[in-house]
């Protein structure tokens, strides 16, 4: 609810909103108020629209810095809860009331003035925060990366008394025989987990092959890794049937349709004042947790080279995102359903909206888009600090060695990887440049 500079300082803030192109050279030579004549203040390249009106905002108020107002609110807070003896007790309360008193002004802080993303609804603050919370979680991935593993373990019992006991891996592959009894047994929470999964990494991704692809792609990857983590390991349907054609492709087909909708929907902002009657209002103030407009993704992988790196790395750091909290939760100890896999898993969904939106412009719109958005690079920052925690806590944790024929997998992949750029963009530019370079040789020798 609070804001800070405009957003039009920014390269990527309010990338939804379509910006006029620069104007060339030669053409700003001829506009009024540059060579001496006066300027006609009613041509669009004058005009300046201020954050408020060019989102038409439904309360002023919360759209005004009040950044002041917030730093003495949160004063006050603080020195309440921390000078009053009688609010809290002695001893490990205190010290949990600490923390959470500097993370909730950490947060506050990057509310007040981190930059504006590409999201404006329901608020730009709200999209702050979530930045704030994912610097957060990665500054705690960077401490942990300095622990070992039995601290980290304690540590958690800091969190939540109940953690730090060893859990044993379920195996959901002991009687695979394809009957109804065994398709209804495996039918859990789980699948509706899956199916809410597939329908937000469809809001994320927008597109259908893509996320076709992914689906596929993260089965072959447990396949791959089943020696190590025992939960991995399914009935052959349970990977194909129950996962890859029911639940996922359920929960890619809602998340798409769901696209289709903004896709098609015509946005028309009114302010609260300006709308008249109860309905209207109330529908007003739900449309504010809509979005402001839609920008329907075209990845075009074999488009050029740059797409074709950018879906490749995309692609990986979806699989690495999605295999990491497996492999968290097994080492520190965590139930499935436990609430910090729970939070990580809807913290990461709420980052890679507005990360994959930046990575898109980035990629699609290089004059506009100079620098990675802020998003994307501390997403990419998070997915790889997880990695290198991982790496560093299964040394002597996972003893059995990768199978044969997985390695063998993977390196047949990685030289089909590298093989279809070589072929599409490489081979055709060695023969450009061939051309290019004999052209210029026959003027010389003649």
């Amino acid at each position: 609810m609070l804001s800070s500079s405009s957003p039009l300082t920014s390269p990527v803030d309010e990338s939804d909103n379509q910006l006029s192109p620069p104007l060339e050279p030669r053409e700003s030579q001829n506009l009024p108020g540059l060579d001496g004549t006066p300027a006609d203040h009613k041509e669009p390249y004058t005009q300046i629209t201020p954050f408020q009106e060019q989102n038409d905002t439904s309360v002023e108020f919360f759209y005004k810095p009040v950044t002041l107002t917030a730093l003495g609110v949160g004063m006050a807070v603080l020195a309440y809860v921390a000078m009053t003896q009688d609010v809290l007790k002695e001893g490990e309360e205190k010290k949990r009331v600490g923390v959470y008193a500097a993370i909730a002004s950490f947060l506050l802080f990057s509310m007040i003035q981190f930059r504006d993303g590409p999201f404006v609804r329901p608020h730009p603050a709200f999209w702050r925060v979530v930045l704030g919370i994912n610097l957060l979680y990665e500054l705690a991935m960077v401490f942990l990366l300095f622990q070992d593993l039995d601290s980290a373990r304690s540590m958690m019992k800091y969190l939540d008394p109940n953690l730090g006991r060893p859990l044993p891996e379920k195996s959901y592959a002991e009687n695979c025989d394809l009957t109804l009894e065994n398709l209804w047994n495996a039918i859990d929470i789980f699948c509706l987990a899956h199916a809410l999964g597939w329908f937000g990494k469809a809001l994320i991704l927008r597109d259908y092959w893509f996320c076709w692809i992914l689906s596929i792609a993260f089965e072959f990857a447990e396949y791959s890794l089943q020696h190590q983590l025992a939960n991995f390991a399914e009935c052959w349907w349970d990977h194909w049937i129950l996962d890859v054609l029911v639940c996922n492709w359920l929960g890619t087909y809602l998340g798409m349709k769901t696209c289709q909708y903004f896709e098609v929907k015509h946005y028309t902002w009114r302010g609260f004042r300006q709308t008249r009657g109860i309905r209207s209002k109330t529908k007003r103030v739900i449309s504010q947790f809509s979005p402001h407009d839609w920008t329907t993704f075209k990845w075009e992988g074999t488009a050029s080279f740059g797409h074709y790196f950018t879906v490749v790395l995309l692609l990986a750091v979806f699989l690495a995102a999605e295999l990491n909290p497996f492999y968290l939760k097994a080492l520190l100890w965590m139930e499935p359903d436990h609430p910090f896999v729970i939070a990580r898993l809807v913290g990461v969904f709420l980052c890679a909206l507005p990360a994959v939106r930046e990575l898109y412009q980035y990629v699609n719109d290089p004059r506009k888009t100079v620098r990675m958005g802020q998003h994307v690079w501390l997403l990419l920052a998070t997915i790889g600090t997880e990695l290198l925690v991982i790496a560093k806590w299964s040394q002597g944790q996972f003893p059995e060695p990768l199978p044969t024929r997985v390695r063998w997998a993977w390196a047949i992949g990685a030289f089909l990887l590298v093989l279809y750029p070589t072929v599409r963009f490489g081979l055709p530019a060695a023969r450009r440049y061939l051309r290019h370079h004999q052209r210029n040789a026959k003027p010389k020798t003649a």
